[in-house]
């Protein structure tokens, strides 16, 4: 079997080169991309002391030449970034696994029009143990209505989106099961709960990966679930557990980490 090849963008950023350290076994890195105002544009990965590789970093401006021999892109960027490539990428006809977070209701509608003719897959977090988690979350529906639900989430502190999106995939999938219609970043703000509100407090600190919590209160008793990323290398090798996915997938669309982890 012939390696996927993969193309990173962002492969410079705190994520994408971990997921460019990861590259082994079935993958063949054959593009990288960063942003244009990066220092290192034109040399090669391995003068750059990211890996021991001839691929030489490009940017935005000479993304087309990074992505010729690509069969997967993977694309972990910024809201802005990723509004402006993406729509090339699904037009050179590459298949596109993307990680950037922060979206806006808006933007988020915008970058799913521009990608849906090709194989894609969004995730706002890529962890195996998380995705699990979110199939939990759905389960809150079955709880008494007296039981409430808050979600806590921590992360570095250069991290530019608060909440995370993470906290805001498990903010949907609970308010759905729980019906809640409001959510509640500042509870100083906002004086007693109501019924109708779910909690998503975020918290920037240190070199922290990413925790997050589910709380689930009755009258009486307290559920936690947590799930704690030691390193970034759990998302990187669920990024590339996607692609690996995605590689297979002849069918156009949008797909996640769940469609990824169906029993077959």
């Amino acid at each position: 079997m012939n390696p996927i090849r993969l193309c990173i963008v962002g492969a410079t950023g705190r994520f994408g080169s971990t997921i460019v350290k990861e590259i082994s076994g079935d993958f063949e890195l054959v593009g990288a991309v960063a942003s244009s105002n990066n220092k290192n544009a034109g040399k090669s990965l391995r003068n750059i002391g990211l890996r021991d590789s001839d691929t030489i970093l490009h940017t935005s401006s000479s993304m087309a030449e990074a992505l010729k021999n690509a069969d997967i892109v993977i694309s972990v960027t910024n809201p802005v970034a990723e509004l402006e490539n993406a729509p090339k990428i699904a037009k050179a006809g590459k298949k596109l696994v993307i990680g950037t977070t922060g979206f806006t209701p808006e933007q988020s509608s915008k970058l799913r029009a521009s990608i849906e003719k090709v194989p894609a897959l969004i995730a706002s977090n890529f962890s195996i143990g998380m995705t699990f988690v979110f199939s939990i979350a759905s389960l809150t529906s079955s709880l008494p209505p007296e039981y409430d639900t808050s979600i806590v989430e921590a992360h570095h502190t250069g991290k530019a989106d608060s909440p995370s999106g993470t906290a805001l995939t498990l903010g949907n999938i609970i308010s759905k099961a729980r019906g809640y219609s409001k959510t509640i970043f500042d509870r100083r703000a906002a004086g007693k709960r109501g019924k109708e509100e779910l909690e998503i407090l975020a918290q920037r600190l240190g070199g922290v990966p990413g925790i997050h919590e589910i709380n689930i209160a009755g009258p009486y008793e307290m559920i936690r679930i947590e799930h704690i990323a030691f390193s970034r290398s759990v998302f990187a090798q669920g990024a590339l557990l996607a692609a690996k996915w995605l590689h297979d997938v002849k069918k156009s669309g949008i797909y996640s980490m769940q469609d990824v982890l169906k029993p077959k």
